[in-house]
């Protein structure tokens, strides 16, 4: 006989899908258009060997010079046949689709020796994990339009471990590689792809525009340091959808600079969809943040199934970050095995440097949780905004989260936080224990 929260799962869960089924689906497909290319190119054409042994960076890189040089008209679709293709990292072009046919494998070089370095993003001011420059991503685009990235269900491999060997052993000199980047680009769409051991985050999109991430495959072993899946950096008008994601951090986190750099730069991320994302992960399922020095605004996830993860909605920021955290929409969502349920924290992350501004704080506010169902939840919820920044209109409705057993758990843990709730349990802290549903969180649910 199942328990309570498994009984309960189910109908939440049928409620979900088979209303899914009446209504139209919503999905990114009008953001960017999939372009037909009439002319195609084979990476065969350019002397590569699909043996898994043989190194093809120079056919990768004259292929690519040559969609780039020659410009043809509706641009060129490079086609890579099944076999495992060893490669040092390259960059794509505009006007371009990287088709990864049924058993294709793109594969990356485990030598770091020559790997290129590239200059620190402006918003961050410096590497991610080092100071100084970073390693260019294994694929990797900037200034681009018209770019994309799709195929059979084909592989990019980053063969990750002996980057994550030097991060282990503090050897790394520089900020490892992400798996693909596009940066200062517009116009992308990257689909039926499976990544997987990527160096460091796997999708990294950032001052981007119209950006369509859908029907991916992410896998990275769980203890595979800061293996992110799709990072939306300061950027807009992305959608995220359809997609399952198994990693060793946060599954999707949308960020927007760090610190003073990011502050400095000032492009948020903005108008960001997130929906009908599988996946586990010992860190969050879905993240805003750390860095959100640039603003992170209008953001929605839905229809987010998670299981054997840390945190299931994890918004966090931190003292000298600034930027605001407005207009977050996380609804739909099921967890099961979860350290904690939700975490909304204003102390969270590290500083690029000792000069950041302890008074640039950080604004959080008109933040919307609702119908969140969670089974083996060890800790339901922790709100803790900052003394002199209060985070404001938290509003939870419609959740409920269980521990192993199927009974509720105590209170919440909250501090310097003002907001309300409707349908919550365990019954959330005072500070967002609304007497009726026209106070602050009168959201329909």
């Amino acid at each position: 006989m199942k328990s309570r929260g498994g009984v309960w799962a189910a109908v939440l869960a049928l409620m979900w899908w088979c209303s899914g089924a009446v209504a139209e689906v919503a999905t990114c497909s009008g953001l960017v258009p999939m372009v037909y290319r009439s002319d195609k190119i084979s990476i065969t054409d350019y002397g590569a060997v699909g043996d898994g042994k043989t190194l093809n960076t120079k056919a990768f890189r004259e292929a690519i010079y040559r969609i780039e040089h020659l410009r043809r008209r509706g641009g060129t679709l490079l086609y890579i046949p099944a076999g495992v293709y060893l490669t040092d990292s390259f960059n794509l072009t505009s006007r371009m689709t990287l088709y990864l046919a049924k058993g294709a494998v793109i594969k990356a070089t485990q030598d770091t020796t020559n790997w290129p370095l590239i200059a620190p993003l402006p918003s961050y001011g410096r590497g991610r994990e080092r100071p100084g420059g970073r390693y260019m991503s294994f694929i990797h685009g900037d200034g681009l339009h018209d770019v994309i990235i799709t195929g059979e269900n084909g592989t990019i491999d980053g063969q990750g471990d002996v980057w994550w060997n030097m991060w282990r052993q503090r050897t790394l000199q520089f900020t490892r590689p992400n798996l693909v980047e596009f940066k200062d680009s517009r116009g992308i769409i990257i689909s039926n792809v499976i990544f997987k051991n990527s160096p460091f985050w796997n999708i990294h999109p950032v001052y981007c525009s119209n950006v369509v991430i859908r029907y991916v495959t992410i896998l990275a072993p769980s203890d595979s340091p800061n293996t992110d899946g799709i990072d939306p950096d300061s950027s807009s008008h992305v959608c995220i959808e359809d997609s399952y994601i198994s990693t060793g951090d946060d599954l999707v986190a949308v960020k927007s600079g760090w610190d003073q750099y990011g502050i400095a730069y000032g492009r948020p991320s903005n108008d960001i969809t997130i929906r009908r994302i599988t996946g586990s992960s010992p860190f969050a399922g879905i993240a805003v943040g750390s860095e959100t020095s640039g603003g992170v605004t209008n953001v929605l996830a839905e229809h987010i199934t998670l299981s054997n993860t840390g945190i299931g909605i994890h918004l966090k920021t931190n003292i000298g970050r600034g930027g605001i955290i407005r207009n977050i929409t996380i609804s739909n969502v099921f967890m099961e095995n979860i350290r904690k349920g939700i975490k909304i924290a204003g102390d969270v992350g590290d500083h690029p440097d000792e000069n950041y501004d302890p008074n640039a704080l950080p604004i959080m506010k008109h933040i919307r949780i609702k119908n969140i169902w969670g089974e083996k939840v060890l800790e339901a919820g922790l709100v803790k905004g900052l003394k002199n920044s209060p985070f404001t209109d938290i509003c939870l409705a419609n959740v409920h989260l269980f521990g192993s057993s199927g009974s509720r758990h105590g209170p919440w843990t909250c501090s310097d936080v003002s907001g309300g709730s409707v349908e919550v349990s365990p019954s959330p802290c005072s500070e967002l224990i609304s007497s009726s549903q026209t106070g602050a969180c009168s959201i329909p649910f």
